[in-house]
Order: structure tokens, then C-alpha cells, then sequence
């Protein structure tokens, strides 16, 4: 039995389920848990959506928000619901060390585990898998779980539609990465059910605060740091910055994309000091991975023209320690 088949098996009769994705979530994890929930309940399953963490204030005004369940805030609860949980769906991630403690609640658990995700390297945690690296965003595997698959396309509703775009639209930085001749096919889709694109991009992208924009001119004015050898530009946050622009969840969201604006810059990294950890955000245009150096380097990993990881080391030892990195890679920079 192949693997979809499997998963039309386990759907057969109601359900306690539980969809989780990522730690920091986005656009994609929210919106593409939001909408296989909504689409499980039509069949007549109970739904939890269970994040690590919460997800950044401008996906708030998204239906089903207010309800998603967030680890760091109530474990007990989350916990609960995994142990009493028949089946489990993993979307947007694909090792349990991306939904950090909630992975302990998952290990215990015996239900059965489908992972939806568009990453490489896939671990084999899961039982079903429906994965493809081709995809522009997990919610565009949803989209296609639902009306290829599952040949459903007739109960995807309005909700239904806005959480797949939201997904789309952010993953893609509003179609400007990972863009696919299938991928637009399935936009036009969307539209011709009536998601009003207008409506989403104004409700995503235009929803930051003052302080957001406060923080950005900071950023450019005062911590970024070009080096053209490597085509290679930095921004970086110290635990000062966050004292003093009091950051909090999603307010720097973007920020690592505006490097890529400038002329001749192949490679953005956004650095962040974490209280524990630096974390690092790399993005790259056309043929060079950055997924390559967070996974030799940084315990990390995600696309080819997207990852992130981690270091233990201090921020300006983080730093000093990607110029010592930059020089391996800098053919690969300069032919890109």
C-alpha cells in the first residue's frame, strides 16, 4: 500500500488529531496548519493545533488563530492532547529537534505521524511521508494533498484558501523565491475561488509597526557590513538591541531579505544574540546554498536559498567565525 493510501486509510473514521510545526513559527507553518485542520474537520475528525512557540503578531488576524494551542505557554495542556492524540501531523519541519520540548511529547506518543514538509534531509521519525523539495511551501503540499490527492478540491474553502495563500505568500517573499509554473497554476486556482490576493498581501505586509520600522533603520544604518570579495552582506542584533528596540516575536521578520537588494550581493546573513544561543538567518540568490554552510557549520539546515542555524560561540565570535568560513565557498560565491 503506497504511502497516500495509507494515510486515506487512517482517515476513514473519526479522529482525535493533533497538527504541530515548527518552533518560530511563520506564515507557512501557521497557514498550513490552520488549513489541514479546517479540511480534517470536514471529514469529521477533532483537531488541536499545537506550536512550540507563538507565532509573530501580524498572522493574528488569521480565523482559527486564537485558537492554536502554544507549548511555552500551557505544556501541560499540549502534552495532554498529544497522549490522548490518534494520529499526528508534523507539517513544515522534518526533525523533532525543530519543535524543541514538544518533540519529547511526540517521541512518547504511539499514533501514528505524518510529515508534510518541503526541506531536505527529511529524518524518519514519521510513518507517512508527503514531502517534496520542489514546492514552494508546505502549503502548497497541502493544497495538493487536499485537490490531487484526496481529490477534494470542492471543500476548499474561503478559510481554507486564505491560510494556503498566506503560506504561499510568505515562503515566497510574495513570489519573488522558490516560484513554479505549477505553483501559479495552483494560485490561479485559488483565485478562481475567490481569495482575494489584495486582501492578504495588504493584511501580511502591511501591518508593521513603527517599531519595526524604527529597528530596520537601525539595522541598515548601523549593523549591517558588506563584503564585496564574498558577495556577502551581515546584519546583526545584539541582546543590547533587544533591550533597547524591546524586540519581541516577529519584529525582525524580513530583515535578512533587505541585504539581498543591494547590487551584487550573492549571500545575506542576519545574526541574532539570543540569551543562550546566537542564531543565524541566511538567504542566496540563484545557484548558491547557503543550506550547504548552516549545515557544516551551524547545526542547521532548511533550503537552498533559505536556511538558518545556530552557535554557541558569542556574537562576535559568530561573526568572526562565518568571515573565517566565506573564504571556502568564495568560487562558488563569485560564479553564482
Amino acid at each position: 500500500m503506497d504511502q497516500i493510501s495509507q494515510l486515506k486509510s487512517l482517515l476513514q473514521t473519526p479522529k482525535k488529531i493533533v497538527i504541530t510545526s515548527h518552533r518560530n513559527p511563520d506564515g507557512d507553518a501557521v497557514g498550513s496548519s490552520l488549513a489541514l485542520s479546517y479540511w480534517l474537520e470536514q471529514k469529521g475528525h477533532s483537531c488541536s493545533v499545537i506550536l512550540p512557540s507563538e507565532f509573530p503578531d501580524f498572522l493574528s488576524w488569521m480565523t482559527g488563530a486564537d485558537t492554536v494551542m502554544v507549548h511555552d505557554i500551557d505544556a501541560d495542556a499540549c502534552n495532554q492532547k498529544v497522549a490522548e492524540s490518534e494520529l499526528i501531523f508534523c507539517l513544515d519541519f522534518n526533525e523533532l529537534e525543530r519543535i524543541d520540548r514538544l518533540g519529547d511529547a511526540l517521541k512518547k506518543s504511539e499514533a501514528p505521524k505524518v510529515m508534510i514538509d518541503h526541506h531536505l534531509n527529511p529524518s524518519d521519525f514519521a510513518q507517512i511521508n508527503y514531502n517534496d523539495i520542489t514546492a514552494s511551501s508546505t502549503c502548497e503540499l497541502i493544497f495538493r494533498l487536499i485537490a490531487n490527492e484526496f481529490d477534494e478540491k470542492d471543500k476548499i474553502t474561503e478559510v481554507i484558501g486564505e491560510s494556503i495563500l498566506t503560506g504561499i505568500l510568505t515562503d515566497t517573499g510574495s513570489f519573488k523565491y522558490a516560484t513554479s509554473a505549477r505553483l501559479l497554476r495552483i494560485v490561479a486556482e485559488l483565485f478562481d475561488l475567490g481569495i482575494d490576493d489584495s486582501k492578504l498581501q495588504d493584511l501580511i505586509f502591511n501591518s508593521q509597526s513603527e517599531k519595526h520600522l524604527r529597528l530596520l533603520g537601525h539595522c541598515l544604518k548601523n549593523r549591517m557590513e558588506v563584503l564585496p570579495e564574498f558577495k556577502t552582506g551581515i546584519i546583526y542584533l545584539s541582546k543590547k538591541d533587544y533591550e533597547e528596540f524591546d524586540i519581541q516575536r516577529g519584529d525582525t521578520e524580513g530583515i535578512v531579505n533587505y541585504m539581498l537588494k543591494v547590487k551584487d550581493i550573492t549571500v545575506a546573513i542576519f545574526v541574532t544574540e539570543q540569551p543562550t544561543i546566537v542564531k543565524l538567518s541566511m538567504r542566496s540568490k540563484r545557484a548558491f546554498s547557503v543550506e550547504e554552510i548552516c549545515k557544516k557549520y551551524f547545526k542547521g539546515g532548511g533550503h537552498k536559498n533559505a536556511s538558518g542555524g545556530y552557535s554557541y560561540q558569542s556574537l562576535n565570535g559568530t561573526i568572526h567565525k562565518i568571515k573565517e568560513i566565506l573564504p571556502e565557498f568564495k568560487e562558488k560565491l563569485l560564479s553564482a
